[in-house]
């Protein structure tokens, strides 16, 4: 075995020699270290699982609540989808009522232009049968005249004759 003089070679051979003290020293850090993490969590307050939890029940809530703003908004969405649809069935009774009304009115503007039509038609056959009555009396009437001339007038025929050719 070669011995060297080096101080650093000396010192791992001391510790490689003694294993029990050094698993010791390595022991003794461990727990000095989990100590003073310990320490610092205490004086400090806060925990990572404690902030993890409350990032948790933080986010919980947030996703409650925008649960609970979702169902608002889809029962005011329904609400809205409903009024509009009543609205809709409103306006369609209204355009049946109106179409009704206005198909009886179609009736009955075709039945009043078939009784202008009759009436035309009457008053045209009357007019004819005027026009045919003062033709005829229009040919039999001068050898009346003729008549009349030839007579002398009274008052009581003079009045006659005015009040027929006023009506």
């Amino acid at each position: 075995m070669l011995i060297s003089n080096d101080p650093h070679t000396n010192v791992l051979r001391r510790a490689g020699s003694q294993p029990i003290a050094l698993a010791a020293a390595a022991l003794v850090i461990v727990f000095l270290g989990i100590g003073a993490i310990g320490l610092w969590r205490a004086y400090t307050g806060n925990s990572p699982e404690q902030e993890r939890a409350t990032s948790a029940r933080l986010l919980q809530a947030r996703a409650a609540q925008a649960s609970e703003t979702l169902v608002e908004k889809t029962k005011a969405l329904e609400t809205s989808q409903q009024e509009s649809i009543d609205q809709l069935q409103g306006v369609q009774d209204q355009l049946q009522t109106v179409r009704r009304l206005l198909a009886a009115q179609q009736t009955e503007t075709k039945k009043l232009s078939e009784q202008v039509g009759s009436l035309t038609g009457a008053i045209d056959t009357l007019r004819q049968s005027f026009a045919s009555v003062q033709s005829s009396e229009a040919s039999a009437s001068p050898p009346a005249r003729a008549r009349s001339e030839q007579r002398p007038r009274s008052r009581h025929t003079s009045y006659r004759k005015r009040a027929k050719a006023r009506s």
